[in-house]
């Protein structure tokens, strides 16, 4: 059966080649919307989602399958992947009237969804944000900052954490919103990184109008509400992350063969540990994954997927420069620069892996404490 489901996804990807990735990025955009339409109308979308909201409603092996197969060609990415994060939780805690306004049009691209969690008082220590939402009859009226917010220039809806409580009852007084980034009183400021793109935003929120409609789950229940988010984005996205490194990797081995660097006994000994780790984040995130298509919450549990993701990145791209040597400082677009560039802005990036996300020591302390069941370290309260 699952060799059938192989070709049958195999058979999909052939008939259907969206052809190169367009240089503009309005045009590049639109590119992104029409291959995600495509997969909704032919039922290739979300492979762990209910079939009703148009998912694929599949068993874990297929899953697996769908993202081994899809990583190994180049095909656009979602326009909104924010879907994936926020979907599985309207599916969850929504109302039948968030699930039917949401959750085919944004798998489709017609609606682009972001993250509004990080503020710049409060990253690693997420329940101490501050952006406030008071209730005013039908409405939220809602102020703040949020930062940090991947591709919210073209984003159309921002799932955001907001205190709706006293700011002293932390993780018990925040809600989850669903806000128009139409919105009067929404503005939107881009963040330029060290690779030279844009991709971070910072978003300020005036005083907007958000009905109690838009709300999912019960007020001053977010917390709760957003640990399915996250649970969900490091499990179900990180199968599919997992499986798209794999195809990454397999092109470190070919970028070493081709710069003569694979006689090398130490380049073989860093080539082999990159392909142990790869295979480890896979065997994870497949187990993750397995935990929520069970019903269950990952919890803590998916902070090792995260962490183990992060440092992989970081150690990838490190030996990709290693290999590469001196040219690795030439600009993308100079003409002897190695595959234009990519492997340098990819270590670049990778700057943020350990930081997005929840922080590596943040992730650690998680993983110390409620899955290793280590007592808590309180260096505040230490001596000197």
């Amino acid at each position: 059966m699952s060799s059938v489901f192989r070709e049958r996804v195999r058979a999909f990807l052939r008939a259907n080649d969206p052809g190169p990735a367009p240089k503009d990025p309005t045009e590049r955009l639109g590119w992104q919307r029409r291959w995600a339409a495509l997969l909704v109308d032919e039922g290739f979308a979300a492979p762990s989602w209910p079939s009703r909201w148009g998912g694929m409603d599949l068993p874990l092996a297929e899953q697996v399958i769908y993202h081994e197969e899809f990583a190994k060609v180049r095909r656009p990415g979602h326009p909104g992947p924010g879907i994936f994060v926020v979907g599985p939780t309207i599916i969850k805690h929504g109302t039948d009237e968030q699930r039917q306004q949401f959750l085919r049009p944004g798998l489709r691209g017609d609606i682009i969804w972001v993250q509004g969690f990080s503020e710049p008082e409060a990253g690693s220590d997420l329940p101490s944000l501050r952006t406030r939402a008071e209730r005013d009859g039908a409405d939220y009226i809602v102020s703040g900052q949020k930062i940090w917010t991947t591709n919210a220039r073209n984003a159309d809806w921002l799932f955001a954490l907001v205190r709706t409580g006293p700011r002293e009852s932390r993780q018990h007084g925040i809600s989850y919103l669903l806000i128009d980034m139409a919105s009067p009183g929404v503005t939107v400021r881009p963040l330029r990184d060290m690779t030279g793109g844009s991709s971070f935003c910072e978003i300020f929120l005036d005083e907007v109008r958000v009905p109690v409609s838009n709300r999912v789950g019960e007020e001053n229940e977010g917390w709760k509400i957003a640990r399915t988010s996250m649970g969900h984005e490091r499990s179900t996205a990180g199968v599919a992350q997992g499986m798209r490194y794999r195809r990454i990797v397999d092109e470190l081995h070919t970028l070493a063969a081709e710069l003569g660097r694979t006689n090398d006994p130490r380049v073989r000994q860093l080539l082999a540990s990159i392909e142990i780790d790869v295979r480890l984040i896979i065997l994870n995130n497949t187990r993750t994954l397995s935990t929520v298509l069970a019903g269950s919450d990952p919890g803590p549990v998916s902070s090792i997927g995260r962490l183990m993701l992060a440092e992989f990145e970081k150690r990838l791209h490190e030996l990709a420069v290693d290999l590469i040597g001196a040219p690795a400082v030439l600009a993308p677009d100079d003409s002897h620069a190695v595959q234009r560039g990519r492997w340098v802005t990819g270590w670049l990036a990778t700057r943020a892996s350990t930081i997005g996300a929840g922080t590596a020591e943040i992730q650690r302390n998680t993983i110390a404490e409620q899955v290793l069941g280590l007592p808590r370290d309180d260096l505040a309260g230490a001596s000197p």
